[in-house]
C-alpha cells in the first residue's frame, strides 16, 4: 500500500449500517433539493446554529461534512494542489478550506455533485484568523454573502464547565456572550427570511430543543456504558457514525430513534460481555477529528495490539455540550451551546479539564492525538492538553497529520509508530 492510501474500517454494530444507509439517502435527497430543484440552501460551519436552518426547513451543507465527503472520494490531494498553484499557503487549515478548493478548481467532471451552486449565504463563527479569509473568498467565488458570527473572548474560565452546562449555562458561558449571539441569530433569521420564502417559528425551535435533549441523553447513556464497561463494547469506528450522522439531523424523529437504538445495542453488548478486540490489553483515547481518509487505521491498532480506542470526542461531548435546560428561553439556550462549542473542544482550560476528567472516567491507558499542521486552533489547545494528560499519568503520542488531507500519510508507518509508542510506554 502506498503512502497516503487508507483502509476501510470494520463495523460491528447493526445500527451502523442503518445510519450510513440513512445518510446516503439523505445526501441523495439533499442533492436533489439543491442541485435539481434549485432550492435556496446554506453552507455553514459545524459550530453554527443549525437548529435555525432546520426550523426554517432550509437545506444545509455543513462545511466539515462537505470536506469529509470530498476527502472520502480521494479528491483532497488534487484540490489542495490547485490552491497551492493559485498562491495559497500550503499550511492553510485544510478542514475549513477544502470546500473553497473544490469551488476554485471549478471542475464539474470531478467535483461531488458537479460542484456547489450559489447558496443564499455562507455562515461561520470567527473562531480563528483563517475563517474570515477562507469564507470571504469562498463567498466571493460563489457570488453570495458571508454572514459572520463573532467569537468574543471568554473571561469566566471554569475547567469543570461540563458538570454545570445543563442548568448553569447562563453563568458558565457568560450572559454577555449569549446576548451577542442571540442578537446575531436574530439578524441571521431576518437575512434568511429576506432571501427565502421560509419563516422562523420560535415555538418550533423550543420543541426541537426538547427533542435534541432526548437524543443527547441517549448518547450520554451510551458514553457512560462504553467508558465503564470492560471490555470496551464499541470501537471508535462504530461510535463516530452512530453519533455524528444523527448530530447532523439532531432533533429529528429519525435522529432521536437512532440514538435510542444505538444506546440499546451498546447496552446489549455490555450485558453479553462482547468486546471490540479479541483480548483487550490497552484502552486508548483519540483526540482530534476523525481520520476520514483512513478509518481502517483504528481497526489495525485494535487487531494487532489489543489496543482499543475507547474514547473520541464525538459521543461523550453530546451530553455536556448539547443538553440544555431550556428555561423558557430556547434562543438563549441555543446560543449558550453555540457560543462555546469550538472553545471547549479546542482551547484550555476547558479542553484539557474535560479530557483529563474523561480519561479518568474511562480508565484510559494512553492517548493518541491528531495535530493538523495547518490548523492553529487544534495545534495550540491539543499540545497543552497533552501536557495535562501526561501530568495525570496518561502517556500521549502526537500524530502530525490532517483529517481530510492524505498527503504524506502512510497507514503502515503510522500503525508501526503507534506500536513503538505503546512498547516504550510499557503497554505492549
Amino acid at each position: 500500500m502506498s503512502a497516503g492510501e487508507g483502509q476501510r474500517s470494520r463495523k460491528d454494530l447493526l445500527c451502523t449500517a442503518d445510519a450510513t444507509a440513512f445518510q446516503r439517502n439523505f445526501v441523495a435527497a439533499l442533492r436533489c433539493r439543491v442541485i435539481e430543484q434549485g432550492e435556496p440552501f446554506v453552507v455553514a460551519q459545524a459550530d453554527t446554529p443549525h437548529e435555525l436552518f432546520h426550523v426554517m426547513d432550509i437545506p444545509l451543507i455543513t462545511n466539515q461534512w462537505w470536506s469529509a465527503y470530498i476527502s472520502a472520494k480521494q479528491l483532497s490531494n488534487s484540490y489542495f494542489s490547485i490552491l497551492e498553484q493559485r498562491g495559497f499557503p500550503s499550511n492553510s487549515c485544510h478542514y475549513c478550506s477544502l470546500g473553497l478548493a473544490c469551488t476554485l478548481a471549478n471542475d464539474p467532471a470531478t467535483a461531488p455533485w458537479g460542484g456547489l451552486p450559489k447558496p443564499v449565504a455562507l455562515v461561520a463563527r470567527l473562531t480563528c484568523d483563517c475563517i474570515q479569509k477562507v469564507f470571504g473568498q469562498w463567498a466571493q467565488a460563489l457570488g453570495t454573502d458571508f454572514f459572520a458570527l463573532e467569537a468574543p473572548g471568554w473571561t469566566h474560565k471554569d475547567p469543570e464547565w461540563y458538570r454545570k452546562s445543563e442548568h448553569g449555562w447562563e453563568q458558565v458561558f457568560e450572559a454577555r456572550r449569549i446576548d451577542l449571539l442571540v442578537a446575531e441569530m436574530h439578524g441571521l433569521i431576518r437575512e434568511l427570511e429576506r432571501k427565502t420564502d421560509r419563516r422562523f417559528d420560535e415555538a418550533k425551535l423550543a420543541a426541537l430543543m426538547l427533542k435534541i435533549n432526548e437524543q443527547e441523553a441517549y448518547f450520554a447513556e451510551a458514553a457512560e456504558l462504553v467508558g465503564t464497561a470492560r471490555p470496551c463494547p464499541v470501537s471508535i469506528v462504530d461510535q463516530m457514525p452512530n453519533t455524528m450522522i444523527p448530530q447532523w439531523h439532531r432533533g429529528s424523529e429519525w435522529a432521536v430513534a437512532h440514538a435510542r437504538r444505538f444506546r440499546d445495542e451498546v447496552a446489549q453488548r455490555v450485558k453479553a460481555g462482547i468486546g471490540v478486540a479479541a483480548r483487550e490489553r490497552v484502552r486508548l483515547m483519540w483526540i482530534g477529528a476523525g481520520l476520514w481518509h483512513d478509518p481502517g487505521f483504528y481497526n489495525a491498532i485494535e487487531e494487532a495490539h489489543g489496543a482499543v480506542f475507547v474514547w473520541s470526542m464525538y459521543m461523550p461531548f453530546a451530553g455536556p455540550q448539547y443538553i440544555r435546560s431550556i428555561q423558557g428561553q430556547p434562543m438563549r439556550a441555543l446560543a449558550s451551546r453555540i457560543c462555546s462549542m469550538n472553545e471547549v473542544l479546542h482551547l484550555p482550560p476547558w479542553m484539557n479539564g474535560w479530557m483529563v476528567s474523561e480519561a479518568k472516567r474511562c480508565g484510559i491507558d494512553a492517548a493518541v492525538m491528531l495535530v493538523p499542521p495547518g490548523n492553529r486552533l487544534s495545534q495550540s489547545g491539543t499540545k497543552l492538553t497533552q501536557l495535562s494528560l501526561q501530568a495525570a499519568g496518561v502517556p500521549t503520542l502526537t500524530l502530525e497529520a490532517d483529517m481530510v488531507d492524505a498527503k504524506g500519510w502512510s497507514h503502515e508507518q503510522t500503525v508501526h509508530r503507534v506500536a513503538e509508542f505503546l512498547k516504550q510506554a510499557g503497554l505492549a
